[in-house]
């Protein structure tokens, strides 16, 4: 039992010991500071654990170490004491640790291999170094042999061995042939890891005698050739293709370990014909997307930053049109240690707690070890207030004595990490670093930062107060950093004043004030304006600028982004800017620019400058051309030039232009030579070697140009060295492991003479190494192949000619190709400002590991989750990027109480180095949003139910509702305010004790711990008495029955009046109204008074087809009246159609054309039975009645009988449909109304036959099957 207890005190004190990290105290880097204080060894630099050194020259082990007092330094040597004055060929450099071992007096760099370990002591510590181990690059030559030439059939597979010899590091290996040219790699010929050469299939074209492999060692800067390799391909016809077979690697299967971090290259090339193709995948999973790279013409997977994620099984499939094969790669993934969390620096005051953590990881899993000034810690000497619990050292109570450094070694089988942390005990009253009364000046709606720099053991506290007597600043309008720095996000004009910082800890207290102001941000008031101007007027821009009093301005004015010429014609006034006497050349962009200390602001205008309108009496125009052109003077570089000026047409000539035409490189092309005033008529001109010249003269005046002249005689120059070399010398790398050498060729006439060609030369900067030179032919571009990764070259171009070279050509500093970067930033950490606002902090990468130039860092952020609802949701990343080398940065738009993940990278112009590990942070609780709805329902007497939904975002944890309500009278004056506080987890409630018949007025919000959120408003009513008959008012202060309810409101209209309906809540002997209008109108609204209490009512005299608009209220009742609504009356009928048949007249009318019609019949059937014939064609013509006339092609109607009020053409579908008949539903204007009922038909010319089809009359009768009483008009129709 009680070991029990003891374990649980033990854990207990572990959780509390670790709360204390919060101690520790960072030391600021303030040079009076430093010098006062303790502080043990730290290592500042050293050389790498695998240190491989060029042994033609002088070891350089580095170590560099800073303390308080200067630390003092020593070495070991594979373990043991390295006495440095024992070894004349050894020195340390003065004030450091660092050693240069003297190898040029015939001492082999051999002698000095091994371990090395440096540690920096005083007297509060030692710091030691990583074990250093110390390798002299080898480069030796390769061993001579015999190599016989490879015969090759045609298709067959052919593999080069290359063998290089084993260096120190291993060479770069690479093929070329004996001009120094890489051999062309492709689908079918390709290098392989090893550096092997291998072919798919060979080709007649592969016969050579000049395959080399070369090596290349960089440490020493020497390459090694391989002997010559020869190749005869040989053909037999047919050449016999081949299915795939996998060259490398051999068998089924293979096994491959990589290290974690690492680049895993997996390769498989294949031989076959046609040539084969290769695919990779992954079994059970997908290739990790961002990180994987296919190379080598997808021979080789490359996969970069590699973790145990990527364990598993990898497939190569090879596959031409003959079949495939595969091979399957078994990777797995082991890790050398690397950190969780590193042991940081610890300050603490003598009685303070702290902990040292270590935590490592890797694969297999690290152990953990620690030392204590150099000394594992097991045998180091007793310290009562220290405790190591595996990876955790825990402090109790620490005194002075306690200082040390103390060194955390994790190693597996793959490596070790070894990491220094010193415990640093000092007691120190607080200190403020910030001098007193710093004035900080800013422009309003702009952040301050108020900086209060401190320092104190133990850690003081720091608290910021406005004004010698205010209150401590506290609130959302202030953020409070870790530096002691107050920052005010959007300071105003009420912000200026005195700010005092008090910093305080158990031993004293201090204080510092700083002034802050606010001042009025500058602005241009009256902006200059687009101008348009006649030549020789004056132009003139406004800049009036309003600015605060105590800044003083300094007013700028720019044309075209360009100082202003220095021409006396341009006046700069206090306000504005004029131009005097403008001309053509005043065209441009006119900005002003307003500077004071504390901002900048800007406007522009256009000047357009536009001829004035010339004196009727004088035509201006361009001059003419230049005449008589003469060349006299000739020398070999240099000549005269003369000619007579043509008409100046009323414009003074201001200046003639010289053109030449190289007619040697370049005919037919004139280029700008110089220009001279218009007073003068000769000109010496420069000439230049090897080139044909021709002259012309161009005339100018104000006008214009003129035309050219006729070309000069040619003169041919006599031929020299180059003048001058190539312009816009780069150097970039396309590549990794190339170096791109640019350059703008020289024209035509510069080259000075025929053959040009260009001398190109590099070597590699910083580094002892002669000049590497090839001569190209006139190009522009040059490719250095097998450089290092981003390194500096120093470059130049020279130009030569078959006369010679030109002058020495003047240094570039080009770089070779970048990689990505291999590095993740380390160290990240994020602090929350508040609960959208988030600060996060990185280290920087180290330079060299960034292969590339610096572009900045890319956070990579995004919402893992809610804290409030538990649900994930789809991840959506966001990236946010800081140029340069910015260490941190701030993450704007966060969701309150959620919690987040980031990462962090390095990009530079190849793309992003791998990302740092995920970091997780969480944003504190913030105040939710408006509940999502609130809904009333079930009104009684006395009682309403209140119904709501949680708010969308509670931005936390719910801890309650808030209810606010009050009464509303008739003249909308509010009754008291009740508040009633309802639980989180409630949605309804049922509201008591309410008077009747009375409006009340809700407020309901929510509320978190950090605040109340935003509310949501509604009304409701309580109903009225059962009986009809308000009650009297109950109690004192309560406030009566007010508003009725008008609802419902319907219409059923027809053509000329309306039904008009509604439903009405509130008391009796309400007297009610209808106003209406036509909709869209702005004429005033038409009352209508109901008589009695009915709740309906008929409008009367409407316009038929009208919109109307229309509203029902209450008379006597504060005009309340109900909504608006719409109704449209009914079409009017067609008078003609209504009321016709009706009419004596026309019913006289009719029946005498029906005898008529009858008496006809009879005539024609008396003249039929006698054997009479009666042509169609003739009745046709003559009978000229519109019934019986052709339907009109045009429109489709039937002549004259389409209704007059519908001139609408037959639907589509509406003529003769299969069976020739008409039917009476497909058209208003059907036959049925008009002849013989529906088999009525057309002829194939379209004449109406119906009544010449030979049937018995009484058929249109009895085939109508109208259900519908004939009108008069269709009995009429019946009888045709």
């Amino acid at each position: 039992m009680m070991k029990m207890k003891s374990i649980s005190a033990s854990k207990a004190s572990l959780v509390f010991f670790l709360c204390q990290m919060i101690s520790a105290l960072d030391v600021p880097l303030d040079s009076k500071l430093l010098e006062e204080l303790s502080q043990p060894p730290t290592i500042t630099q050293q050389s790498p654990k695998d240190y491989i050194v060029d042994p033609r020259e002088n070891i350089v082990i580095q170590c560099e170490a800073k303390g308080k007092p200067p630390p003092s330094f020593s070495w070991t040597r594979n373990g043991t004491h390295f006495d440095i004055d024992k070894d004349a060929q050894v020195t340390m450099k003065p004030n450091s640790g660092t050693l240069v071992v003297n190898i040029m007096n015939g001492v082999k760099a051999e002698a000095y291999e091994g371990v090395y370990q440096c540690t920096a002591r005083n007297e509060r510590g030692a710091a030691i170094s990583n074990n250093i181990v110390i390798r002299p690059s080898r480069s030796p030559l390769w061993t001579k042999e015999k190599l016989e030439p490879n015969h090759v059939r045609e298709g067959d597979s052919l593999v080069l061995n290359c063998r290089p010899p084993v260096g120190l590091p291993p060479p770069i290996i690479f093929w070329m042939d004996n001009a120094f040219q890489r051999l062309p790699q492709s689908e079918r010929v390709s290098q392989g890891l090893n550096g092997d050469l291998y072919f798919s299939n060979v080709q007649p074209e592969d016969t050579r005698e000049d395959y080399i492999c070369y090596a290349r060692f960089n440490h020493t800067q020497t390459i090694q050739q391989k002997q010559p390799i020869s190749v005869k391909v040989f053909s037999t016809k047919p050449v016999t293709e081949r299915p795939p077979v996998l060259l490398t690697p051999t068998g089924s299967t293979s096994n491959k370990v990589e290290l974690r971090g690492n680049v895993l290259l997996l390769e498989c090339i294949a031989a076959g014909l046609p040539t084969p193709v290769i695919r990779w995948i992954k079994e059970g999973g997908e290739l990790p997307a961002n990180r994987t790279f296919f190379e080598n013409f997808k021979k080789t997977l490359k996969i970069v930053d590699v973790s145990e994620a990527d364990t598993g099984n990898y497939k190569c499939i090879a596959r031409n049109a003959l079949g495939s094969t595969h091979h399957v790669i078994s990777v797995t993934v082991k890790a050398a240690p690397y950190w969780i969390t590193a042991p940081r620096n610890l300050v603490l005051s003598p009685g303070e707690d702290g902990t040292l953590i270590c935590r490592a990881n890797g694969n297999p899993k690290p152990s953990i070890s620690w030392l204590t000034n150099g000394v594992p810690i097991a045998i180091a000497p007793e310290d009562p207030s220290r405790k190591v619990d595996g990876d955790t050292i825990i402090f109790s109570a620490v005194q002075e004595r306690s200082s040390a450094v103390y060194q955390c070694n994790a190693s597996n089988e793959y490596g070790y990490l070894l990491a220094n942390a010193f415990v640093n005990v000092l007691a120190e009253p607080p200190r403020i670093l910030t001098p007193t009364n710093k004035l900080y000046q800013v422009i309003a709606d702009s952040p301050a930062l108020i900086d209060c720099a401190y320092f104190g053991s133990p850690k003081p506290e720091i608290e910021w107060f406005k004004g010698v007597k205010g209150s401590i600043l506290r609130g959302n309008e202030y953020v409070f950093h870790d530096n002691g720095t107050l920052e005010i996000p959007v300071a105003q004009k009420d912000s200026t004043g005195t700010y005092t910082c008090v910093a305080r800890n158990k031993l004293g207290k201090t204080q510092n004030e700083v002034q802050l102001e606010v001042k009025d941000p500058t602005v241009i008031i009256k902006q200059p304006e687009y101008k348009v101007i006649q030549r020789s007027a004056q132009a003139s821009f406004e800049c009036v600028i309003k600015h605060d009093p105590t800044l003083m301005p300094t007013v700028i004015w720019l044309k075209d982004n360009n100082e202003l010429p220095d021409d006396e014609r341009f006046l700069v006034g206090k306000d504005n800017l004029t131009i005097m006497n403008v001309t053509d050349k005043d065209d441009g962009t006119y900005t002003c620019i307003v500077n004071t200390t504390l901002d900048s602001v800007s406007a522009s205008a256009v000047l357009t400058v536009v001829a004035a309108p010339p004196t009727p009496a004088i035509i201006y125009a361009r001059p003419n051309p230049p005449l008589d052109l003469e060349l006299t003077g000739q020398l070999e570089r240099s000549i005269e030039l003369s000619w007579v000026p043509g008409e100046e047409n009323n414009s003074p000539i201001t200046n003639f232009v010289i053109e030449y035409e190289d007619g040697l490189h370049e005919p037919g092309v004139w280029h700008y030579q110089t220009e001279v005033p218009g007073s003068q008529t000769t000109v010496q001109l420069k000439l230049s070697p090897y080139v044909n010249y021709s002259f012309r003269v161009i005339a100018v005046n104000e006008i214009g140009r003129s035309q050219p002249s006729e070309p000069s005689e040619q003169y041919l120059t006599k031929s020299a060295n180059p003048d001058e070399n190539p312009s816009n010398v780069q150097g970039i790398g396309s590549e990794p492991d190339n170096l791109v050498i640019t350059w703008e060729s020289l024209k035509g006439f510069q080259s000075n003479g025929p053959g040009l060609q260009y001398k190109v030369s590099w070597r590699q900067k910083d580094v002892d190494d002669e000049w590497t030179s090839v001569v190209v032919a006139n190009v522009s571009k040059y490719i250095v192949s097998g450089t290092p990764t981003f390194v500096p070259y120093e470059i130049k171009v020279q130009a030569l000619n078959d006369l010679g070279y030109a002058p020495e050509p003047s240094e570039v500093i080009g770089h070779s190709g970048e990689d990505l970067p291999m590095v993740a930033p380390g160290n990240v950490q994020v602090h929350v400002i508040n609960s959208t606002l988030a600060k996060v902090h990185w280290d920087p990468v180290p330079l060299k590991s960034v292969r590339g130039h610096l572009q900045g860092y890319k956070v990579y952020y995004w919402k893992v989750q809610s804290l409030s609802r538990r649900s994930k949701r789809h991840v959506e990343k966001k990236i946010l990027t800081f140029r340069g080398n910015k260490t941190f940065g701030m993450l704007p738009g966060l969701e309150p109480y959620s919690s987040y993940k980031l990462n962090v990278r390095v990009v530079n112009g190849k793309g992003e180095g791998p990302a740092s590990p995920d970091k997780v942070f969480k944003t504190p609780e913030g105040v939710p949003s408006s509940p999502s709805f609130l809904k009333i329902t079930n009104p009684t007497l006395d009682s309403l139910t209140l119904e709501w939904g949680s708010p969308t975002h509670p931005n936390g944890v719910l801890t309650s509702y808030i209810l606010k309500f009050q009464p509303i009278n008739n003249t909308h004056e509010l009754g008291p305010l009740v508040e009633i506080i309802i639980p989180a987890n409630e949605s309804s409630l049922i509201l008591k004790n309410l008077n009747y018949s009375t409006r009340y007025k809700f407020y309901f919000n929510a509320q978190t711990s950090v605040g109340s959120g935003s509310q949501i408003t509604e009304e409701a009513v309580t109903i009225m008495d059962e009986a009809g008959i308000l009650r009297p008012a109950i109690g004192a202060g309560k406030v009566q029955p007010l508003y009725p309810r008008i609802r419902n409101v319907t219409t059923a209209a027809a053509e000329t009046y309306a039904n008009i309906s509604w439903e009405y809540e509130g008391p009796d002997h309400a007297s009610f109204y209808v106003e209406y209008g036509v909709a869209g109108s702005k004429e005033d609204w038409k009352k209508e008074i109901v008589n009695g209490s009915r709740s309906f009512f008929v409008l009367k005299g409407l316009t038929p087809g009208t919109a109307y608009k229309v509203r029902v209220g209450a008379e006597g009742l504060s005009g309340f009246r109900s909504s608006e609504d719409l109704f449209e009356t009914g079409p009017a009928m067609a008078s003609r159609q209504v009321d016709i048949a009706t009419q004596g007249w026309f019913i006289g009318l009719m029946c005498a054309v029906a005898l008529l019609i009858l008496i006809l019949l009879i005539v024609c059937f008396i003249r039929r039975n006698k054997g009479g014939k009666y042509p169609v064609k003739e009745k046709e013509d003559a009978h000229a009645d519109p019934e019986i006339q052709p339907m009109k092609e045009d429109d489709g109607t039937f002549g004259e009988y389409s209704d007059a009020e519908d001139h609408k053409p037959l639907k589509k579908g509406s003529r003769t449909p299969s069976d020739r008949t008409v039917k009476k539903e497909d058209s208003d204007d059907s036959l049925v109304d008009y002849g013989e009922g529906v088999n009525g038909q057309f002829n194939e010319d379209g004449s109406f036959i119906g009544q010449y089809s030979g049937k018995k009359e009484k058929e249109p009768a009895e085939g109508n099957e109208s259900s519908e009483a004939p009108s008069p008009v269709n009995a009429m129709n019946s009888f045709v």
